[in-house]
């Protein structure tokens, strides 16, 4: 349902980075927690 276009997930990885939630306060919604952690990974792996 989720891709790493969604604007969903933009506003999900930004708060993650700001510090306004934790990976693990992504919600479980569809796909939504799976990919933002992935590109999370990945920008933390390089």
């Amino acid at each position: 349902m989720f891709n790493e276009n969604s604007g969903l997930i933009a506003i999900w990885v930004d708060n993650v980075k700001t510090g306004k939630y934790t990976r693990e306060q992504v919600p479980k919604l569809s796909n939504l927690q799976e990919v933002v952690w992935a590109i999370l990974d990945a920008e933390n792996a390089a």
